[in-house]
């Protein structure tokens, strides 16, 4: 690649990278222009260059995080023929990024409190949940077949189940360690919650 194309590209990953931890602290609206120029050490009008508007470039950040972590789940060594310690690596990895990537977490809440109307302008938005509604359903005909699995679960549903017990737990960690007197942020704290995860999806799929 060119000296030009490779200083160009690399101005717009370090605008992207900035604006990932700048619109994750302050939100949409307090993620202005000029914190993350400054952020990137750049200036706004290279934003506007890159991007076109503030919204763009957040529409742009939606994407990268489902990006990285499409990328990530695809890295995941599975062996199908092994469906119950497949749904265990599955369920490990999904709870696992959450708490790796709390940036993850935050900008998604961001864009619920503005009911998805940004993500909405990303088409590629399916592309990223297929591959993995697609491996959970490799893994429940493996599972099936071997009479491991009950008939008739969705490989979608499946998905929301899991999804939805990493999500909740990291999204709302400040508010339920208060609730409950206790630190759901800690490692014990976190490594039960996984177990219980597991145990919880294996009974529901399981004969």
């Amino acid at each position: 690649m060119p000296r030009a194309a490779t200083s160009r590209e690399n101005t717009r990953e370090a605008i992207l990278r900035a604006a990932i931890k700048v619109f994750a602290k302050h939100g949409y609206a307090g993620g202005s222009v000029e914190k993350i120029s400054q952020a990137a050490h750049s200036v706004d009008r290279m934003i506007y260059y890159y991007f076109g508007s503030k919204e763009g470039l957040f529409i742009a950040v939606l994407e990268e995080i489902y990006r990285r972590m499409n990328e990530a789940e695809q890295r995941l060594a599975l062996d199908v023929e092994q469906p119950v310690q497949a749904l265990h690596a599955v369920i490990r990895f999904v709870i696992g990024y959450y708490r790796k990537h709390p940036e993850f977490v935050t900008l998604l809440n961001t864009e619920n409190l503005h009911q998805g109307r940004h993500i909405a302008k990303l088409h590629r938005a399916r592309e990223y949940s297929s591959p993995a509604i697609a491996v959970i359903d490799r893994i429940l005909g493996a599972g099936q077949a071997q009479g491991l699995f009950r008939q008739g679960l969705a490989a979608r549903d499946l998905y929301l189940l899991i999804a939805a017990s990493g999500y909740f737990i990291m999204s709302n960690r400040y508010t339920l360690s208060a609730f409950l007197g206790e630190p759901l942020q800690a490692p014990e704290a976190q490594a039960h919650w996984e177990h219980f995860v597991i145990d919880a999806v294996t009974r529901a799929v399981s004969v």
